[in-house]
This record gives structure tokens, C-alpha cells and sequence, in this order.
């Protein structure tokens, strides 16, 4: 048994060590190759991992950070015909490669396993709203995306043309997934742990507006842009329930914007507007059971339905391109 494991990290000096450690450890009896994949951290990542027999590759100018660009990097200097992908602040789970190995063999029609991420940091607004619907990271069984990562055939990545698109900013697994099962590809998620995730712990409001910054909201727009006059096009359309929302938030602001263009008296359209907003608020607030998160629940709709179009008309790189990069340290 041989498997490349795909570490992507950005600044993850705290977690890398015993990240690495917990991948070295986690196939007895077989072997293992890791990668890390760094999107030019400005901490101690790297050289804290240059301490362990992995490669660490970092990209260079003029490729920049996004979501997608760390599992490609990985993957374009991974050699087995298994490939794992985990991030940089995750513990994988010691017995899950041997579970996931033995279910690919038992099953060749599926490209990828995973199983459940086990988030440890849990003190934030925006955990909490979304653990409380059935979410992609929670289901078993059949899926349509690996969220978080997990074990993938290198034959089935290769069909599918490539492991990650570098110019997404987000919905990278999303991507993966529906280009995979477009071609007749599944996913699987086995009821048992597969990595242990210490993610940032912060306050809501304050990642909402990092993920701004750093363009993560744009993903679905890029998504969209990516998939454009694609064969897959028709299925990501149809399975992506965010792009109803949105167009449902664009017609909340035109009537709005509607109200103060037409109504020549402007204070009553400014208190018909205002009426709007906290009816929509209140309902979110009704159908999540909690003010503080129906409120950030319509503040994050704005955040995305702004950012969609700003990630759909963002310039393209060729997917598929070699990923500008150096290799610092190599495992021999």
C-alpha cells in the first residue's frame, strides 16, 4: 500500500508539526509520501516542516493563494496512485487510510472517500449556524463532494482533467466533485473520523469580512465562470441551492432600489425599505430560532451576493497549468 498525502497550509505554525507526524504515522506496514503544499506562508510553517522527511513545496510569483491552488501544487509533485488531501491544522484520524484503502478496493466505481472532520474549535457563530442543518460535512454514505478532504484514485483525478482549480477562491471540493461525477464517478463518506480539524476560532462577523478580503466569497461565482459551457454545467447549476438564495437577495435590493428611484416621496420609501429589511430579518430570525443568527444570516446573504459577480468576471488561468513553485526541501 502507498499513498500521497497532500498537506496545504498558509501559516499554520501552531498545527504543522503534529499535523505531519499524524500522516507519517498513519499507514503501518505501508508507505508514505508527504506533501506540503504551502501557499507562502510568512510564519514558521516551512521551517518547522523542513524538520520531517516530507517535500515541502511553496509556490512562487506570479502564482497567488486561493483555495485551490494548494491541492494542485501538492498534487503535481505526488508520485502513488493514492492520494490524500488534508489541511495543515488537521490530526488524520491513525486508522483511517487502512478503512478507506479497503473500501476503494471493494468498490471501483468510487474516486474518493472520506469520513467525518471533527471540528474541535466550536465557539463560533458561524459553526454553530451551519452544524445546524444537514450539511454536506455530516452526511454518510453517497455525497457529491469531499468537504474538508480525504482519499482520492489518481486514475479518476487524471479523467477528470485535473485535482483542484487554481483560480478558485472557493467551492474547490465542490468543483472536484461535480467534475468527477459528471464522468460517472462517486463519493463516498464512511461513518468514522477521518481527520480531527483545530480551525481559527474568531468571531463571525470578523471572518465574514477575512473571507471578503481574502475573495473566499467569490467561489461560487468562479465556480460558475469555471463550469461555464462545460459538459457539467447543467448538473452544478441545478445542485448548488446558494445561487436560488442569491437571486432571491438581488431581487430583495432591486425592489428596494425600486422603491427609492419611483417613489417620489423618498422618506416613505426609505421606511418601506426599512419595514423590508427587518421583515426579512425577523423571519430568519423565526426560521433560526436565535435574533443573533437570523440577523448574521441575512448580513452573510449580502456578503455573497455581492462577491458572486466580482468572482464571475475575475480573470482565468488555465486550470491545469503548472503551478509556479520551488521545491525547499525534499524527502529522499
Amino acid at each position: 500500500m502507498a499513498v500521497s498525502i497532500i498537506m496545504k497550509t498558509l501559516n499554520e505554525e501552531k498545527r504543522i508539526a503534529a499535523a505531519i507526524e499524524s500522516a507519517l504515522q498513519a499507514l503501518p506496514g505501508g508507505t508514505v509520501e508527504v506533501i506540503v503544499a504551502d501557499s507562502g506562508s510568512t510564519d514558521r510553517t516551512v521551517e518547522i516542516a523542513m524538520q520531517y522527511p516530507v517535500t515541502v513545496a511553496q509556490i512562487v510569483n506570479p502564482a497567488k493563494p486561493s483555495c485551490g491552488i494548494g491541492p494542485q501544487l501538492g498534487f503535481q509533485y505526488s508520485h502513488h496512485d493514492l492520494v490524500c488531501l488534508m489541511d495543515g491544522d488537521m490530526l488524520l484520524d491513525k486508522d483511517f487510510l487502512g478503512a478507506a484503502i479497503a473500501f476503494l478496493d471493494a468498490n471501483p466505481r468510487v474516486a474518493g472517500v472520506t469520513g467525518h472532520v471533527v471540528e474541535m474549535n466550536v465557539d463560533n457563530l458561524e459553526f454553530t449556524r451551519r452544524v445546524r442543518r444537514v450539511s454536506p460535512e455530516n452526511r454518510t454514505g453517497s455525497i457529491d463532494r469531499m468537504n474538508g478532504g480525504g482519499l482520492y484514485r489518481r486514475a479518476a483525478i487524471a479523467e477528470a482533467g485535473y485535482f483542484s482549480d487554481r483560480n478558485l477562491h472557493g467551492y474547490e471540493e465542490f468543483d472536484l466533485g461535480v467534475r468527477l461525477r459528471s464522468l460517472g464517478w462517486e463519493l463516498h463518506r464512511l461513518d468514522r473520523r477521518f481527520v480531527a480539524h483545530f480551525g481559527h476560532s474568531i468571531n463571525a462577523y470578523t471572518l465574514l469580512v477575512r473571507r471578503w478580503r481574502s475573495k473566499y466569497l467569490r467561489g461560487v461565482g468562479e465556480l460558475l465562470r469555471a463550469a461555464l459551457g462545460r459538459p457539467h454545467w447543467n448538473k452544478l447549476v441545478h445542485e448548488l441551492p446558494e445561487l436560488r438564495l442569491w437571486a432571491g437577495v438581488y431581487l430583495w435590493w432591486l425592489v428596494m432600489i425600486g422603491l427609492l428611484v419611483f417613489l417620489p416621496d423618498k422618506t416613505i420609501a426609505l421606511l418601506i425599505d426599512a419595514v423590508l429589511i427587518i421583515l426579512v430579518i425577523a423571519a430568519m430570525s423565526l426560521k433560526q430560532r436565535s435574533l443573533s443568527l437570523g440577523v448574521y444570516a441575512v448580513v452573510a446573504w449580502c456578503f455573497h451576493a455581492a462577491a458572486l459577480p466580482l468572482g464571475f468576471f475575475h480573470p482565468r488561468r488555465q486550470p491545469d497549468d503548472w503551478i509556479e513553485s520551488q521545491v525547499v526541501s525534499k524527502d529522499n
